[in-house]
This record gives structure tokens, C-alpha cells and sequence, in this order.
């Protein structure tokens, strides 16, 4: 796919950018070298390839789910103004 002028200035009004006049011819053979590429791509046949959620094979490192502080639920609702069967109740807000 080749790109011309119009079209950079398409895409840029689009991408709300300020491109040059001089900067054009530039920016179209770098934009049609990239969707060459992506078409390159593209072409490829992945239909035996399993999608992946990351490009490296590493597990995460996870630290145990072990608590790290005491449960205060019952301090902490002694002192609220309004509770009930665990729960903080607050004023309506929405009719």
C-alpha cells in the first residue's frame, strides 16, 4: 500500500496533529514501510498458533495470601454511627 499526500494530511487531521509541508513525503514512507510491514505480517499463517496473554513464557512470583494485619472489623464498627449484620449503613442518596 503506498500513501501519497492527501493522505498524510487525512490521517493527520484525523490524529488532530501539525505536520509540515516538508515533512510529508517523509511521513508517508515511513507510514506505507509500516503497513508493508503489517501486511507482511498479516500474510502469515498463524492457524496453528496459540494466543498468547504475553510474549514471554515466566510465571508470576506471588507471595503467599497470608494477612498482614489483625482484623479490626469490630473496633471499627463499635465507633461507627449506624451498623447492622455487618454492615456500615449510610444515608440515602438517591430517591
Amino acid at each position: 500500500m503506498s500513501l501519497d499526500s492527501s493522505d498524510i494530511d487525512k490521517i493527520a487531521h484525523l490524529a488532530r496533529l501539525a505536520i509540515a509541508p516538508e515533512q510529508r513525503a517523509r511521513y508517508a514512507t515511513d507510514l506505507t514501510n509500516i503497513l508493508d510491514l503489517v501486511a507482511q505480517m498479516d500474510a502469515v499463517d498463524t492457524s496453528g498458533v496459540e494466543p498468547m496473554a504475553h510474549p514471554l513464557h515466566m510465571a508470576q512470583r506471588l507471595r503467599p495470601d497470608v494477612p498482614r494485619e489483625p482484623n479490626r472489623r469490630e473496633r471499627f464498627q463499635s465507633i461507627a454511627p449506624l451498623t447492622e449484620g455487618g454492615l456500615y449503613l449510610v444515608p440515602k442518596v438517591i430517591d
